[in-house]
């Protein structure tokens, strides 16, 4: 009977580790961020010392690698389109029809003045592949219990981040909470998540924050108003042709 409680534990405590896999546990949240497919809208706020703005936003998404956004206010910006196919990103700027590839040089630049980078954009869906992730520990974000997994970029990883660490709700796989550090380690950004409410067939939160931990008064805010998952789209919706005639 000893021997049989000794393998029943042995067994137990595998399932448990394969369970709190730390990858599996990432693929997990961006698979509920993302769906197979989704489109929605949001609206994001720059806070400034001396000034706020908000820029409103259509997206549309396709599995990992494919991703609009066209910004529908204001007026100034109206009608700019980024376009995201796999690895590669463009922006489409109307006023001066102008067709833009964003090299990798500009990766670190800020998108749209936001503190979010276009890097963020691009290499959203990258933190399973482009990382190595170990589990750093256990905490209690905005009320629920999460995994803190820690996240190093593989050598070859062309990213910007030299580290970063996320909070994942464990029953929920929310993303609650991020932490980006530059290659030296050093604290750039942190990105805090609240707000869960109900879109289509399932929950999210609906409010992210980043902020930059070394310009006080500084922030953006983006409020997810609309979410739709596994819409039908195609990865010819996702063209260059397409960012001109998209509204």
């Amino acid at each position: 009977m000893t021997k049989l409680v000794s393998v029943i534990v042995l067994v137990l405590t595998a399932l448990q580790m394969v369970a709190q896999d730390p990858k599996e546990i990432v693929q997990k949240s961006l698979d509920l961020l993302n769906g197979k497919s989704n489109e929605g809208t949001m609206e994001m706020t720059l806070v400034r010392p001396k000034y706020t703005r908000s820029i409103s936003m259509k997206s549309w998404s396709l599995g990992n690698e494919y991703f609009f956004i066209y910004i529908t206010a204001p007026a100034r910006d109206k009608g700019q389109v980024f376009l995201k196919r796999n690895n590669d990103m463009w922006n489409w700027m109307p006023n001066i029809s102008r067709m833009i590839k964003i090299p990798p040089s500009m990766m670190a630049q800020n998108w749209m003045g936001s503190d979010f980078t276009n890097d963020d954009l691009v290499k959203m869906n990258s933190l399973v592949e482009d990382y190595d992730h170990a589990l750093a520990g256990e905490e209690v974000v905005e009320g629920f219990s999460c995994y803190k997994i820690e996240m190093i970029p593989k050598p070859q990883a062309a990213v910007v981040w030299g580290k970063l660490v996320i909070w994942v709700a464990k029953d929920e796989y929310y993303q609650l909470k991020a932490e980006y550090y530059d290659e030296d380690f050093g604290l750039i950004n942190r990105m805090e998540a609240s707000e869960v409410r109900q879109y289509n067939d399932r929950k999210l939160p609906s409010k992210l924050v980043m902020t930059p931990v070394n310009k006080p008064g500084q922030q953006t805010i983006m409020n997810y108003q609309s979410m739709d998952f596994n819409v039908s789209l195609t990865e010819s919706f996702f063209s260059q042709q397409n960012m001109k005639r998209i509204q």
